[in-house]
């Protein structure tokens, strides 16, 4: 299931002529660096998604070259926020504190042997499971200032710790767990017009932005569509393949980038801050979403669950990319990257500030690279 599919093969002729992805990756982490002591990363001293997808794509950087820098500074970041008993300096109400728990997973196994803080962290951050508030059906609140909420991001943020924390530590039900966060939001959240999601869903339905009949936000944002295919990938990565949802998540990512592919923008390989609407005017191309996408289908074409036309489409999405990148004295500029946003209404969406660099789109763009360094393996 983690080889190249067979239906890619003939178009490795395109792939050859695309830039090293790895190289990019590889700069990208080196630009931030260069920029940022590792608790200076923005927002600085805190314990949060934000480092936390940047930092995962470092990792994943660093085990590809070897180059142990990538690996010591994640280090030094968590270092920085664990105390001599493991106890970490984080908020605990909400899904998006223990998506940095990744980290500590990848530091256990490197340097557990000396240090045992990195697996008491995590295990504090398994608990969390066992106090967030939920649904009535068990999904999980994205915050508890957002009651009664269920977010496509909170399957990223919290679901693939679950995965590989019970994977790697002797407790499979959390990965069950996890699958249902996704089942339940495939049937609230699905737009069956698309056949992709709507960002949020409010089982209340108390917010403005909730649909009195279904609870759905109005919107398909792009950032929470890509957290989601991300949380797909990477629960079929850590899943071992004779686990009885295997098949099943397989199906439901397969169908996923073959949806994708109808709304990106041709002329740039990239998708739209709402993915839908690309042709309204005042809806812009957003770098985060378009990366976590590359990500998602060349994953996907990897483990067969698409072929030659999600492949081709993930290298134009990737080559767009690299297209957009920016340079300064530092290094490489990720550019149009949305910042932190909310569930609300298209105005909401499209009015939200576009800057450079940050994490949310430096990760996104990491994690896009190494999969298409991967997908493109013999």
């Amino acid at each position: 299931m983690k080889k190249q599919s067979a239906d890619t093969k003939h178009v490795n002729a395109a792939a050859e002529s695309v830039c090293p992805p790895l190289k990019w990756a590889a700069a990208a982490c080196d630009s931030l660096m260069n920029r940022y002591q590792p608790l200076e990363l923005p927002p600085a001293n805190r314990w949060h998604y934000h480092q936390g997808v940047f930092l995962a794509g470092m990792l994943e950087v660093w085990k590809e070259t070897g180059d142990d820098r990538y690996v010591e500074y994640v280090r030094e970041y968590a270092d920085g926020l664990i105390d001599p008993h493991g106890n970490l300096y984080m908020r605990r109400d909400e899904l998006d504190a223990i998506q940095a728990g990744l980290l500590l997973l990848e530091l256990d196994e490197r340097y557990g042997a000396e240090d045992g803080r990195y697996r008491i962290a995590a295990a504090k951050l398994r608990g969390l499971f066992d106090t967030l508030n939920r649904t009535s059906e068990g999904g999980f609140w994205h915050k508890d200032k957002y009651p009664y909420q269920m977010w496509l991001d909170g399957l990223y943020m919290g679901g693939v710790f679950a995965v590989r924390y019970g994977m790697r530590y002797g407790e499979p039900g959390l990965a069950d767990m996890a699958v249902r966060q996704e089942r339940l939001m495939r049937s609230h959240m699905k737009d069956e017009r698309t056949g992709l999601y709507f960002h949020a869903w409010d089982e209340k339905r108390q917010m403005p932005w909730a649909d009195p009949a279904t609870g759905c936000s109005p919107e398909l944002w792009g950032r929470s569509l890509g957290w989601y295919g991300l949380a797909l990938t990477d629960f079929l990565e850590a899943l071992p393949d004779d686990h009885p949802s295997r098949e099943e998540l397989s199906r439901v990512l397969g169908e996923f980038v073959h949806a994708l592919v109808r709304f990106q923008h041709r002329e740039s390989g990239l998708w739209f801050q709402v993915v839908d609407k690309g042709d309204r005017p005042d809806n812009w191309l957003e770098t985060s979403c378009s990366s976590l996408f590359v990500c998602a289908m060349a994953r996907a074409v990897r483990f067969g669950c698409a072929g030659a036309p999600v492949w081709e489409a993930a290298l134009a999405g990737y080559e767009g990319l690299l297209r957009i990148l920016k340079a300064d004295e530092h290094g490489l500029v990720v550019p149009a990257i949305c910042i932190g946003t909310s569930a609300g209404d298209y105005g909401h969406y499209v009015s939200r500030p576009a800057v450079d660099n940050d994490l949310h789109g430096v990760g996104a763009f990491v994690l896009a690279c190494k999969a298409v360094h991967d997908a493109m393996k013999p």
